[in-house]
Parts: C-alpha cells; structure tokens; sequence
C-alpha cells in the first residue's frame, strides 16, 4: 500500500473515532441532563406546608390593596387575603408592590404568589390567570371636574364632544370606552386611580374612570374641593367582580381559596376586617360564577 494511501486511511480511521465520541459525549449528555433536570418550582400550598413566605402582589389601590408602613399590606383585599391564608395555615407574608399594568406579567414571573388588587373577573385575563370566586360587586364612576362643567353623563357625552377620557391601564374600562366609540388618541392611560384623579384635577382630561368606591374614597379624604363624581352617570358596562388571582398552575390553591370564600363571606369576621375600608354588605357578591364572567 502507497503511504498516501495509509494516510488517508489513518485520516478515515480518526474522523469516524471522533464522530463516534461525539456521539457517545452527546448521549452522555442528554443523560446528565435527564437526571440534573430541576425540580418544578414549590406550588403555593407547599409552600404554606414548609412555612415559607407567601408573596401577595398588588398595586397602590386604597381602598382595595396599599402599602402601610414598612411595606404593610393594607385595604379590603388584602384584609381578606391575610384572613384566608390564615385559616389556610400560613404564618409568613410578603407585599410585593407593582404598577397595575404589571400585576399580571409579575405573576406569570413569579413574582408574587397571588394577585390582591381586587382584579375583575374578565375573559381576556381568564386565559392568563386562574380566578376565585368573585369577592364583590363594583359599580364604575364617572369623575369630572367640581361643578361637572361641561355636563359629563355617559361615555357617549364625552366621544360625542371630543373630548379626553383617562383611566387606569388595563383597567376593564378602557375596552368599555373603545367599544362605544371613543378614539384610541382620546383615551389616556395611567398608572392607577391617583393618577387619573390628577389628569381630571389639573385639566389633562376632562373625565375619568374608575370604580366608585375608590374615586368615592379619595373625594371623601380631600379632593371634593376640585372634583365630583357625575350624577347621574349611565355606564353601559356591567358591574365588575373581583377576585384573587392566581397562575394558571394553582389550581388547587383556588379550590382551597373557594373552600374558605363559602363560610367567610359575609361573616361576622370578615365585615370586621373590612368595614374600616368602606366595604359594606351591599358590596357583596350577587351570586355571579366565575365560569360565567369568564365566558363574557
């Protein structure tokens, strides 16, 4: 045999010994990886079994869910949310405070464990998270300026003169206001209720949005000088329902949430707990299934 020829052959010899180690290198690899693959991430019910920390996220909302002193979760839901995870058997508690925009994003990251902002039940989050069932019943406000000055009743009133509407980003208001007609440059969009009682304050926008008994909260604690609530109001849209949220891998945890909710509701307890954030019976549930909200 020629010496080219041996070393071709040689050649062959060594490329398919390395071929077949690489091979065998990747085989091994999957193994490993197989093996080191991480375990899943503690459910939230584990996580009250092991004693650690349960994570609630909310934005600064008051009445429904802020932060006191030293990060201390305050308001009606989270009022309810500290009773629940008691009666669940946990000890330890962490507020996690976001942007309402981000409550949703912040969970699917995990966050925070549960959202307690008094979120409404609605189909498009119904796909991104998993809802109790609903802890109220909401009625929406109108806020314009004191003396209402340009005669502010309905949606219609504002899209048929032009004029700005703000309310809360990923608020359920702002589908509501594009449904009826008013333009997507018409429609501001802010971080949360303060803001859009300051957007309606200073002139930025000629009315807003919000729930009833927030912007009620803040007339009540100083703003009625500069503004009001519409009077009437005409809101084509139902009352909202809010609930805990929870990802879409916590399903149990919203059965055990579902199974406290049946005997708390309404209780001596929990108008206890609540009655100092301005939640009074009439707020209540109506009955209203979280499978129906969630179909629209």
């Amino acid at each position: 045999m020629k010496v080219w020829q041996q070393l071709t052959n040689r050649s062959v010899d060594l490329r398919n010994a390395i071929v077949r180690g690489m091979a065998a290198l990747g085989i091994a690899a999957m193994a490993i990886a197989w093996f080191v693959d991480p375990a899943p991430a503690q459910s939230l019910l584990d996580k009250i079994k092991n004693g650690e920390a349960i994570r609630i996220g909310f934005s600064s909302q008051a009445p429904w869910a802020y932060p006191g002193e030293n990060n201390e979760p305050l308001g009606f839901v989270n009022a309810m949310t500290l009773d629940i995870l008691k009666k669940l058997g946990a000890t330890k508690v962490e507020s996690v405070v976001t942007e309402w925009g981000s409550l949703i994003p912040g969970l699917q990251a995990g966050r925070f464990d549960i959202i307690t902002g008094g979120m409404y039940i609605l189909p498009e989050r119904c796909r991104n998270v998993l809802f109790t069932d609903p802890i109220g019943t909401v009625t929406e406000a109108l806020v314009v300026p004191k003396g209402n000055p340009k005669g502010l009743h309905s949606y219609e009133d504002i899209r048929d003169k032009g004029l700005i509407y703000v309310t809360g980003a990923g608020y359920d208001s702002v589908p509501t206001a594009k449904k009826v007609g008013i333009p997507n440059d018409k429609i501001m969009q802010v971080a949360g209720d303060p803001e859009i009682v300051q957007a309606v304050k200073v002139g930025r926008a000629d009315a807003g949005g919000a729930n009833y008994l927030s912007i009620k909260g803040m007339i009540e604690k100083g703003e009625g000088d500069f503004i009001e609530l519409a009077d009437p109001f005409t809101s084509p849209a139902k009352p909202g329902y809010p609930a805990f949220a929870f990802s879409l891998k916590e399903q149990a945890a919203v059965d055990a949430f579902n199974a406290v909710l049946k005997d708390y509701l309404g209780s001596d307890e929990m108008m206890a707990s609540v009655g100092k954030y301005r939640y009074d019976k009439k707020m209540l549930p109506d009955g209203t299934p979280t499978a129906n909200l969630c179909k629209g």
